[in-house]
């Protein structure tokens, strides 16, 4: 189960971890996002930091989180992708959507300022 360790400045931090692979794994990403979403809080920052592999199914789980953010007027960033995950962000072509940190802290920090300037 990703680990959702709260909100800081009104912006989530989901940490999935494992594979995402197919829908089961991949729903247990999006679950939390909307959750915080619902709250009131839709800049979210997914750390894959300890995602080992994902598949179509996880980058179209990436996407829908990116779009449900959008739709509530937030925005979704990702943090700490591996040399593999961040490998198939850029063959798909999907790393263009999204903007991509090294840090859970950078992320953050970006998604404040965005954010505060009214952009996302």
């Amino acid at each position: 189960m990703p680990e959702s360790p709260g909100v800081d400045n009104r912006i989530a931090v989901v940490r999935p971890s494992g594979r995402m692979m197919d829908p089961f794994d991949t729903s247990r990403i999006h679950k939390p996002v909307k959750k915080h979403i619902d709250k009131g809080n839709p800049w979210v920052v997914i750390d894959l930091g300890n995602v080992e592999w994902m598949n179509s199914k996880g980058i179209g789980m990436l996407i829908s989180c990116l779009t449900s953010c959008r739709d509530a007027d937030g925005l979704m960033v990702v943090a700490r992708p591996s040399k593999k995950v961040k490998s198939l962000l850029m063959i798909s072509q999907v790393i263009r959507l999204f903007d991509s940190y090294g840090s859970v802290r950078e992320a953050k920090r970006a998604l404040l300022e965005m954010k505060t300037a009214g952009t996302g």
